[in-house]
């Protein structure tokens, strides 16, 4: 029998019953981490189902049977089934996915392959993310390009309005943002920016390293240009390798990464190349072919889990706000009109990395960032350090009371250690090399 509670969601404002999904048990079953953690840090990795080992371990075992290149050959059709699957989950075609290592690597396959020059804008939003903030300040630094952040709306989320303005400018070469940031649960409104951009004709490029997997993705309606992504967080693939989503418009404009690799064109001539005619291009020659599959496959049952997922996932998100909202010293820190399944918090006078390693001792898995991780959200929020717990579809609401429960007995247990009697033993610290 299904059990319904009250919870609030991710819109301020609403409430929606929470329903325990029939598939559950078996998201559970098929989870081998579930039995032995509450894994509440799926915005740094996803727990991967076991038909995404599965396939990476038997193609592994391929590899040591019979030679890498000759798996890799034994594997072509499963992976261009990969493509095919990957495409899928985000409304593509195969011939626009580039596999590449991460999303930061997608990131910056896709800003290479602008010929930026001095007084060239870049517009973006005040909460992207850090490493595409550095490569930013990095091309203002060596080319002379003009970095511009959209303000804010007053409750949080990049304005539209104002991306319109900055990048109204005929100086504007690109206008980049970050769906998700990575220390807040904010969803950015990209489909909004995506409307901007098309009616002004100026490239748009969307990080969804924190959105695909937990939000539903249609780069139609999101009308970017790029698109880059991960496979270890929500999507529950493995790590090391990620995806760039390339329009039919920007490879019939012939943009091309800046270093090109011999994979994405032919050497054709003493002072010539011929770029390969899809988004292939953006790729390197040399493939972890068992994580390509894996992501084929973590990609295929996401498409299985489907909308149902990705709502529990907030859901469940929306729950832990509240709970976390009502423990004393613990700061939400999640704004805007549409928040996601990741959990901020700042803790008064503790450092998140510390309550991160007294929760990971007890069994509860979650992710901290500190202030470089988002400068000017961070310093805008006044918190030097945040807690971030992510939820995802297999979780469940016991789960969430026992990080919870957790979270405050690792709280009381070091103010009560301060004056230990003279024959207490110090508690043990987190275990040597632990980050």
């Amino acid at each position: 029998m299904e059990q319904q509670h009250p919870l609030a969601a991710s819109r301020a404002g609403e409430t929606q019953p929470l329903t325990e999904p029939a598939d559950l048990a078996r998201w559970r079953t098929e989870t081998p981490g579930c039995a032995t953690r509450v894994h509440l840090n799926n915005a740094g990795a996803g727990l991967m189902p076991q038909p995404v080992l599965d396939t990476i371990t038997q193609h592994l075992q391929r590899e040591a049977a019979i030679g890498g290149y000759e798996a890799a050959d034994e594997a072509e059709s499963r992976v261009r089934a990969s493509y095919e699957a990957v495409a899928h989950l985000i409304g593509a075609a195969a011939r626009n996915i580039a596999v590449v290592e991460n999303a930061t690597v997608a990131f910056s396959q896709a800003l290479s392959a602008f010929d930026f020059h001095p007084g060239d804008v870049i517009v973006t939003t005040r909460a992207d993310y850090p490493s595409n903030q550095l490569m930013f300040l990095s091309l203002a630094r060596r080319l002379g390009v003009e970095v511009r952040r959209a303000a804010d709306l007053p409750e949080g989320g990049v304005a539209p309005d104002d991306v319109r303005r900055q990048a109204s400018d005929p100086r504007c070469k690109l206008v980049a943002v970050s769906w998700v940031p990575t220390n807040s649960g904010l969803v950015q409104a990209v489909p909004d920016v995506g409307a901007v951009c098309a009616q002004l004709g100026v490239p748009y490029l969307v990080d969804a390293c924190q959105a695909v997997g937990q939000i539903p993705v249609n780069v139609e309606t999101l009308r970017c240009d790029f698109l880059a992504a991960t496979a270890r967080k929500f999507l529950r693939g493995p790590r090391g390798i990620g995806f760039l989503y390339v329009s039919d418009h920007a490879l019939e404009r012939g943009l091309y990464p800046l270093l090109v690799d011999m994979h994405g064109a032919d050497w054709t001539d003493r002072d010539a190349f011929q770029l390969a005619e899809d988004a292939r291009r953006f790729e390197n020659w040399e493939f972890p072919y068992a994580l390509v599959l894996g992501l084929g496959e973590a990609a295929r049952y996401a498409l299985a889990v489907g909308a149902e997922g990705y709502a529990r996932a907030r859901r469940l998100a929306s729950i832990l706000r509240e709970r976390l909202a009502a423990c004393p010293g613990v700061r939400v820190l999640d704004r805007g009109r549409e928040r996601c399944a990741i959990v901020t918090i700042a803790i008064e006078g503790r450092d998140a990395a510390d309550v991160k390693l007294a929760l990971r001792a007890r069994g509860i898995n979650t992710s901290s960032a500190h202030r470089t991780g988002g400068v000017i959200d961070m310093d805008a929020k006044g918190a030097s350090s945040v807690l971030r717990l992510s939820t995802h579809y297999y979780n469940t609401e016991a789960e969430l009371d026992t990080a919870v429960t957790t979270l405050k007995q690792a709280l009381e247990a070091p103010r009560r250690a301060t004056t230990p009697p003279e024959s207490a033993t110090p508690p043990a610290g987190p275990a040597p090399g632990r980050r």
